[in-house]
């Protein structure tokens, strides 16, 4: 039932060498960092922090990401999923930021502690809607409305709706485009470009690391080590190390030397300072910014990106069973799992991350890439998360990463990701005109739809009324590519020709793992440690 060839989610855990373990552990650290630069680095400076400030607020958010990451694997749905930072509370946060009463404040460190306070409560209260319905089972009775016709579309969109932190994000890094201001327009690179020694330089680092892992897929069966496939276990870090050494030559020999400053910061390995900025040693704590302050338009905005978020990360789930081959989430196991996940956004709050937290798409695309379905490689890059955040050089070391190399990355595992989601329409009739209407009208508009909010970003947003929590509500829930593909696709497959078509729909399939005790292996995969299953019972 799952991807050919993939390993079980328990036998690699028997298979591997302490050493390779951690190796693995550390591919999924060096990849998180990734997403956990890139959020704080476009909201720091806007909230009026300094360089120091970011850097503290990328060891709050990976402290975070490890203990939200270790309470999923162990407690909540128990795959081997990566939790971390997202973008999809950037428009919520944008809007706090903006907040004419924050705005007003002269001092830049003191409008930097009350924005992040103001962004800690609207978290705080946000994140019971995940809660609430994770505990309650109302999620799960929800998801008992999809079948393989209505998800494919939906996983397929977490992969596809991604595209602009791809290769868009790496053109923009390059020219030094702000990428709030950034339209479809500046996603094609124009005439002009053939003469930027930047771009110039980076086009070899850019081809370099996407052939270089589209070249391992060729070389995975050849291995340097008997008992290790070196080339299929750590793509990530082999294709990271040797792009970082040309972008360290690159820096070295002066390439950047007459780009914006902008470019600099994204491209050079010395100019980020979030080495020099870094602490030596820094434990985060709850309420290290202050007490949180609460407003309710905030926290209204916010909790369109909880939903989303929450949207976002039961298709993550879906396709990280798939890839490990678990069965797909009962809808108990996928509720404890959105309940966990609102614990892990209250976290953030009380921390104070400049986000909340979601399934990390890029890390469930590891998981295909490396066919390691393994529960304890992310817990180990659990740890690594913890640990590197606390000793805040060592972990700026390994930030210090330009940007444009995980955005190339991203190229690669967000289109593994969607191609997961279409193999669910394997379990259906693609014959039928009715799901071919279904899935194609999905798809298109779960990427149109939020690629035409996006081109109004420089004009002030679509939706523009009086009501700024209104406006980042709507443009949130619209900016989502699977949010909308999960409206399209649910609706249109319980209404049009339900009876009729079950068979078509893959229901016969599906219909077995709604329950926990409705296949066998669930309880092998999905049981809590320690026992704790009998005072928490399946239901």
């Amino acid at each position: 039932m799952g991807i050919n060839s993939c390993l079980c989610l328990f036998d690699v855990l028997e298979k591997y060498f302490a050493a390779e373990t951690i190796i693995l552990a550390f591919q999924n650290y060096i990849l998180m960092l990734g997403t956990s630069v890139m959020i704080p680095t476009m909201l720091v400076p806007a909230m009026g922090g300094s360089d120091g400030d970011k850097a503290r607020v990328i060891q709050t958010l990976l402290f975070v990401a490890g203990i939200n990451t270790l309470l999923q694997a162990l407690f909540g749905t128990r795959l081997p999923a990566v939790v971390g930072g997202s973008f999809s509370y950037i428009i919520p946060i944008a809007y706090i930021i903006n907040d004419s009463s924050l705005q007003r404040i002269p001092d830049s460190h003191d409008r930097f502690i009350q924005t992040m306070r103001a962004i800690q409560g609207a978290l705080i209260v946000s994140s019971s809607i995940q809660i609430i319905l994770g505990y309650s089972q109302l999620w799960g009775l929800f998801s008992r409305f999809f079948s393989p016709l209505g998800m494919a579309p939906v996983v397929g969109l977490v992969g596809l709706g991604l595209f602009q932190h791809g290769f868009p994000a790496v053109v923009r890094k390059l020219r030094g485009d702000r990428s709030s201001n950034a339209t479809a327009g500046d996603w094609i690179v124009p005439s002009k470009f053939k003469h930027n020694a930047a771009l110039y330089y980076n086009w070899p680092l850019i081809y370099l690391i996407t052939e270089l892992l589209c070249a391992l897929q060729y070389l995975k069966h050849v291995r340097p080590l008997r008992d290790v496939p070196v080339f299929e276990r750590f793509p990530i870090i082999i294709c990271i190390s040797i792009v970082w050494i040309y972008a360290v030559i690159l820096t070295a020999a002066g390439a950047y030397r007459h780009t914006p400053t902008r470019t600099k910061i994204s491209c050079r390995t010395d100019r980020a300072n979030l080495i020099s900025t870094a602490p030596w040693f820094k434990f985060p704590y709850p309420l290290q910014w202050g007490p949180p302050t609460f407003a309710a338009g905030h926290c209204f905005a916010m909790m369109s990106a909880v939903f989303v978020s929450m949207v976002e990360s039961t298709a993550a789930y879906k396709a990280a069973s798939r890839l490990a081959i678990a069965t797909p989430p009962p809808a108990y196991v996928l509720s404890r799992g959105i309940g966990w996940q609102g614990i892990g956004v209250l976290l953030d709050g009380l921390f104070g991350t400049c986000s909340g937290s979601t399934v990390s798409v890029e890390n469930v695309g590891l998981l295909g890439l490396t066919r390691v379905g393994s529960r304890r490689v992310v817990q180990i890059s659990a740890g690594f998360m913890i640990f590197f955040s606390i000793l805040g050089k060592f972990g700026a070391v390994f930030a210090s990463i330009p940007l444009p190399i995980f955005a190339a990355v991203y190229c690669v595992l967000f289109g593994l990701v969607a191609s997961v989601g279409l193999s669910f329409l394997q379990f259906t009739n693609m014959n039928s005109m009715r799901n071919l209407f279904i899935t194609g009208l999905s798809l298109f508009l779960g990427i149109s739809i939020p690629q035409f909010f996006v081109e109004y970003f420089p004009h002030h947003g679509l939706i523009r009324t009086n009501a700024g929590w209104f406006n980042a509500f709507v443009t949130t829930i619209f900016l989502s590519s699977p949010t909308v593909g999960l409206m399209v696709a649910v609706f249109l497959d319980n209404t049009l020709e339900v009876e009729r078509s079950k068979k078509d729909r893959g229901m016969p399939w599906w219909v077995k793992f709604r329950s926990f005790r409705g296949d066998n292996r669930n309880e092998e995969f999905y049981t809590l440690p320690f026992n704790l299953n009998r005072f928490f019972p399946p239901t």
